[in-house]
């Protein structure tokens, strides 16, 4: 049986995107096998992947998806984990920040109460078309619902996860270079795609800061690579102090329009600065292992790579975080701690290899809030 699709706008209905901070049910993640985005067979990835779920079920539930090929495999290695799920999916890849379902939360009080619970089913395009074929991460949202037996809110935008950030309040933060680019929804003006946000993530003011963390061409820039909300009114914000790095001028630029803006409450944003790694870029012997099929976005060598330390994921109680082996690591989980005083950070080492095929720990992970109780 199938599980009910819901009409009408989810804030008029009493919903809203939860912040990431507030409690979770679980945490979901798929499993990366694509030889054409991950190298050496995705065994590298694979293993950055597993000890991320590891580090995250310390905290939480998590529920790992594979495909029919990759089961067994997978299975073997958590079933010894006693807070990881193992679940059979088929996708084309497994990035279920943005394929997965934005999951949406109104209280036992609002209308229809039974019904605390509700995801989100963008439309999804691979990021403007950086591979060939979709389908199947298209239906990732649907399948979760459907497992989860939580109602589900079709959208006809298209819209990933990591282009969007919320502080549970009322305001959103995203990217002008990413959700105004014509391979996203070009017949959509800015304000129409502001008021989609409105109504379906239950926010009533949109920041948009122009561009996102350089070198991040795969997803045209996402908001989760850049900066996101320690809690309401305080943005953590990616940063380097070296005026000759591209990305000096992007984050100054992001700088002066937080600094300038205030959130849904009418506070005026304060704004911490989190240094980036590196810079890094890609190795010949890197960029080697990714076979060339056609159907995905080549890896050159020497290509920039767009590595953050704000692309973390919020568990409960726990600060997951990518660690580069680098020599701003140790700040950055400083950084971290002082800004989440409540919760452990887990800086999880190697994260380079997600990096590699085009993100990181934040869009590998989609939290799933607790049902709020009817």
């Amino acid at each position: 049986m199938a599980v009910k699709v819901l009409e009408g706008r989810p804030d008029e209905l009493g919903f809203r995107m939860p912040a990431e901070w507030e409690p979770h049910g679980q945490c979901w993640m798929g499993w990366p096998e694509r030889t054409d985005n991950w190298r050496d067979n995705a065994s590298p990835a694979q293993e950055l992947f597993a000890r991320t779920a590891i580090a995250i079920s310390e905290f939480e539930p998590v529920t790992l998806c594979a495909s029919a090929n990759q089961y067994p495999n997978v299975h073997k290695q958590m079933e010894h984990q006693k807070n990881i799920r193992v679940v059979e999916m088929s996708m084309n890849d497994s990035w279920f920040r943005d394929m997965g379902p934005t999951f949406i939360t109104r209280s036992g009080e609002s209308r229809s109460a039974k019904q605390t619970i509700a995801g989100i089913d963008w439309q999804f395009n691979a990021w403007g078309g950086i591979y060939d074929d979709w389908s199947l991460d298209s239906d990732v949202a649907k399948k979760i619902v459907e497992i989860e037996r939580i109602p589900r809110f079709p959208h006809k935008m298209i819209l990933e996860g990591g282009s969007i950030h919320v502080d549970g309040e009322g305001t959103c933060i995203t990217t002008e270079e990413c959700l105004l680019n014509p391979n996203r929804n070009p017949n959509m003006t800015k304000l129409e795609i502001e008021n989609e946000l409105k109504h379906f993530l239950g926010v009533s003011k949109v920041i948009w800061i122009p561009r996102g963390l350089y070198g991040d061409e795969d997803t045209n820039g996402h908001v989760d690579n850049l900066c996101c909300f320690i809690k309401p009114g305080v943005i953590l914000l990616s940063w380097t102090d070296d005026e000759e790095d591209p990305q000096y001028e992007r984050s100054v630029e992001a700088l002066s329009v937080l600094s300038q803006s205030t959130d849904a409450k009418g506070r005026q944003l304060e704004v911490v600065k989190i240094h980036v790694p590196g810079p890094l870029y890609m190795t010949k012997e890197e960029a080697k292992g990714v076979e060339s099929t056609g159907h995905a976005v080549p890896r050159k060598p020497g290509t920039r790579l767009a590595a953050s330390y704000v692309n973390f994921y919020i568990a409960n109680g726990g600060i997951i975080a990518p660690s580069f082996g680098d020599k701003w690591d140790k700040e950055a989980y400083e950084v971290l701690q002082k800004a989440y005083p409540d919760h452990k950070v887990v800086m999880v080492e190697g994260a380079r290899e997600i990096v590699l095929g085009g993100g990181n720990i934040h869009c590998i992970t989609q939290q799933q809030p607790l049902r709020p109780s009817s």
